[in-house]
């Protein structure tokens, strides 16, 4: 296996680009980090609307709370398999509440942790058998942690759908132009910098105000792809 660059390392030539292992290296905070966030918030919001609805709603809210304390403080093993004290594990909870919104979560938390802890077919299996349903905030982050797996396995064609899919979903100027770049560089990682180089104009073209194109990254892209 080919020796990981550092985290975050950007990359100073094609053959840096072409590694798979590179690129997850670069991006793998966006497997987890990048959707945290939304999803804690999604939660809270789920619990509050539903908690006093259905009495196994609320107990498939609270056990999966008792998971995120677990996950937010990066103890995967526990989060996934629970602790034997009251918290359950994502594996139970997504399956003993599948028919909740609480139990659909689980899963998606379930994928980030088997990604968190590279196993990535688990973290495939859990990621594709999570349904966002559309959802317009938790289901491009979804999508691009997805194809994060896809590049990981080193499934490139269907990391690229999955990611230019995330980027049409989210359509915003925060996470749409992070998948596209991911794309692209996939795409030069295949051979195909004319395709690389279209999602690379997309990104300056269609997002002005994100910071890929503020802080002038996606020039060093363009002109990469084009020597």
């Amino acid at each position: 296996m080919a020796k990981k660059q550092q985290k975050n390392a950007a990359p100073e030539n094609i053959e840096a680009v072409t590694k798979t292992e590179a690129f997850i290296d670069k991006y793998k905070k966006y497997i987890v980090y990048g959707v945290c966030a939304i999803i804690v918030l999604a939660a809270i919001f789920i619990a509050y609307v539903q908690f006093v609805r259905n009495p196994r709603i609320a107990k498939a809210n609270d056990a999966l709370a008792k998971c995120q304390t677990y996950f937010d403080a990066d103890n995967y093993d526990k989060a996934l398999n629970g602790d034997g004290q009251g918290c359950l594990g994502l594996l139970k909870v997504a399956d003993e509440f599948s028919s909740t919104k609480a139990g659909n979560l689980a899963k998606l938390y379930a994928g980030l942790a088997y990604a968190q802890t590279q196993k990535w077919e688990e973290a495939k299996k859990y990621l594709e058998s999570f349904s966002a349903k559309d959802d317009a905030i938790i289901s491009p982050a979804a999508l691009g942690a997805l194809g994060n797996v896809y590049a990981n396995l080193g499934d490139n064609d269907k990391a690229i759908a999955t990611l230019l899919k995330a980027a049409k979903v989210a359509d915003n100027g925060s996470l749409s132009p992070t998948y596209l770049i991911q794309a692209g560089e996939l795409y030069e990682a295949l051979g195909k910098a004319d395709k690389a180089l279209e999602l690379y104009q997309q990104v300056k073209r269609d997002y002005v105000n994100s910071m890929a194109v503020q802080q002038q990254e996606i020039d060093k892209y363009i002109e990469r792809v084009q020597k």
